[in-house]
């Protein structure tokens, strides 16, 4: 029996705690007092944390901003030193943390790649090796031979994600970097993730797009106020994630960040049509427990798709408590091709297992990768039967003596 291999990385008890000065000039009197005199407050970032990571995992990190998701990478990475607890990492770790952290603005961006290369461990024959893949994963053109000042911050996240890339990492550190990247290049790192993690490759990944946490992360940890409030299945902990947010007002029941459909912008993936079918492919509102079910949308890909775009689907009581959601790609189904840039999509339930009551069918337009959520239409519909079960759905089941 092989022993468990160590973690690549692993924390203990983790703390960060900083000093706050309400005035500039008590740091001042602080220093003079020689510390027998306090004119701050302690402040804990983060607090009593305990991970494990372990060769070919995913983890996601949720919370809200100011939970801590930063500082916790930055003491896994070793950018930021522990108040309390201890942190141990092997292999090669590739972070990509804030925005610019790591590049000098007054070098170029070969000059960039050089120093960070070398910090990584690099060689200068080793760089150079790989500085044409690194080039050709950035895109950035001539401006690689320009001062980083002068770039947008697109362009500073496309330079530091090809370098990461490039490095042949044992971990990959994300924190919300791909945020302020185009769409284009988010999908491209996207896709470069799923193949890394799908050769072994290990990832800290964090990201207020819940979608994405679910759809790279296997397990994931739930920070908030510096602590952790939930830790484990990142399926089970983003859900847990969303309703406590949802509750604020601030997502949709499907765990995507809020988008009113108001803001929907020209040239993006859009639901054209939603009809809800029964057994009889007869169109109605009106469904019978235990019979056929058929959702059929059409969605128009926005002008800037090239592939079949994913669409999702949720089954929501009216007041938004969610009872179920999937989107096609998580089944690999591909929308068909109808005309133009239109497609068409059938979301078929065999038997309707709702208990009686009214519900709302809640239809997604999302990008291609199946990361962006673009357009959400509603149909309302509602479900007969005599059944005497409680809850929401009925599941098959047995007794036994």
């Amino acid at each position: 029996m092989n022993p468990t291999p160590p973690p690549l990385i692993e924390a203990h008890g983790l703390g960060k705690s900083y000093r706050l000065y309400p005035r500039h000039l008590d740091r001042l009197k602080e220093m003079l007092w020689l510390g027998r005199r306090r004119f701050s407050e302690e402040f804990w970032a983060l607090r009593n944390v305990s991970l494990e990571v372990y060769r070919g995992d995913a983890w996601g990190i949720v919370g809200q901003n100011g939970a801590g998701k930063s500082t916790l990478l930055k003491l896994l990475c070793g950018v930021t030193l522990a108040s309390e607890g201890q942190v141990r990492s092997a292999g090669r770790v590739s972070a990509l943390l804030e925005l610019g952290i790591g590049f000098h603005p007054e070098y170029t961006g070969r000059e960039n790649l050089a120093l960070s290369g070398a910090l990584m461990g690099l060689g200068q024959d080793e760089l150079a090796e790989r500085l044409p893949a690194i080039l050709e994963f950035a895109d950035i053109g001539d401006f690689v031979d320009r001062p980083l000042k002068t770039y947008s911050s697109g362009m500073s996240v496309r330079l530091a994600f090809a370098l990461a890339t490039c490095v042949e990492p044992d971990v990959l550190v994300s924190d919300e970097i791909l945020s302020v990247g185009d769409e284009a290049f988010q999908k491209k790192c996207i896709r470069w993730m799923e193949d890394f993690l799908s050769n072994g490759g290990t990832l800290l990944y964090c990201a207020h797009n819940a979608y994405q946490i679910k759809k790279l992360c296997g397990k994931a940890v739930w920070l908030d106020h510096g602590q952790v409030r939930l830790q484990g299945a990142a399926s089970h902990v983003v859900q847990e994630y969303a309703e406590f947010i949802e509750a604020q007002g601030e997502t949709n029941t499907d765990g995507t960040a809020a988008r009113p459909v108001a803001a929907l912008a020209a040239g993006e993936n859009r639901i054209t049509d939603v009809r809800l079918l029964n057994g009889h492919a007869q169109e109605t509102s009106q469904f019978v427990f235990g019979q056929p079910f058929r959702a059929r949308l059409r969605v128009e890909a926005g002008t800037g798709e090239t592939k079949p775009p994913v669409v999702g689907v949720g089954l929501v009581r009216p007041d938004l408590v969610p009872v179920y959601g999937v989107a096609s790609d998580m089944d690999g189904a591909v929308p068909r091709h109808v005309e133009g840039r239109v497609y068409q999509i059938d979301y078929v339930l065999p038997q309707l297992r709702l208990l009686p009551g009214r519900y709302v069918l809640r239809a997604h337009a999302l990008d291609s990768a199946g990361l962006r959520v673009f357009d959400l239409v509603e149909r309302e519909f509602s479900v007969r039967g005599e059944r005497r079960e409680l809850g929401l759905c009925y599941l098959p089941h047995s007794w036994e003596t």
